[in-house]
């Protein structure tokens, strides 16, 4: 009865733990598999312990080519997104005008349909254009396909805003640039940082819409999927755990710094 009772007390708990722990699962096989050091081209079977990949990660060839262009384009179309989302976000919430909720229901589309849908009609809208694809067909569809994401998480924030604050900042003086700059910005700023980074993450990792619109430019993604057809090389696995590092210091470093705000505050 002890045991039940301690398992019901603590049932959350393990619970998430658990779902935390499946969701972590392939990092970790990934992480330990950028140490092995396979005798044939298949690196899905651990054979012995080796730093080879860590110390060549470009060992491979064309590998560190695609993933400085996924790279590129991740940022590009973060930047992109990020701008454009911003403004679309605050137009509609701050701003009644005509066709608004038609506006409001067409940002989900692209969140709504399957990629490839979206991707088939960006191949057809390039090439009834007569434009050439490659690095910038890529970059223009990841910018819509980001889009939504980012007017979704501002938009959510935005919502949240007191604009009281804004108002009180008006009635000191503060004109309508120094407002923005100095109470409304920083206030809407985790939401855009949350969608700037779901943004990045969205555009580096996509393979359907970049496949149909890269013509002969090859991201990292597209490389994974072309090498796992031939071997797979470790280096991608070290590479794979190298962005998880980041991402994860990343995170850390925003709680640090979240808490020191706090700590300020209180």
């Amino acid at each position: 009865m002890a045991v039940v009772r301690w398992f019901k007390r603590h049932f959350v708990v393990i619970a998430g733990l658990l779902t935390l722990g499946y969701l972590l699962l392939p990092n970790v096989i990934v992480t330990v598999f950028s140490f092995n050091k396979p005798k044939g081209r298949f690196n899905y079977e651990w054979q012995q312990f080796s730093l080879d990949a860590w110390k060549q990660p470009c060992g491979v060839a064309d590998m560190c080519g695609s993933l400085s262009i996924s790279l590129q384009i991740a940022v590009w179309a973060t930047i992109g997104a990020t701008l454009l989302g911003t403004m679309i976000a605050f137009a509609l919430v701050r701003y009644r005008f005509r066709a608004r909720g038609a506006i409001n229901s067409l940002i989900f589309l692209p969140m709504a349909m399957p990629e490839v849908v979206m991707a088939a009609s960006l191949l057809t809208l390039f090439l009834n254009m007569g434009a050439q694809l490659g690095f910038y067909t890529i970059l223009i569809a990841h910018i819509m396909f980001c889009l939504s994401f980012v007017v979704t998480a501002v938009k959510a924030r935005v919502m949240s805003m007191d604009p009281r604050l804004e108002e009180a900042a008006r009635d000191l003086y503060a004109g309508p640039v120094q407002t923005f700059v100095r109470v409304t910005l920083p206030i809407a700023a985790p939401g855009i940082a949350a969608g700037a980074l779901l943004s990045f993450a969205l555009s580096f990792d996509d393979f359907i819409i970049t496949n149909f619109n890269a013509g002969s430019t090859v991201t990292f993604p597209m490389f994974v999927w072309g090498s796992a057809q031939r071997g797979t090389p470790v280096q991608i696995n070290v590479i794979g755990t190298a962005m998880f590092l980041v991402a994860v210091l990343l995170v850390l470093f925003s709680m640090v710094i979240t808490n020191r705000r706090n700590k300020v505050k209180a």
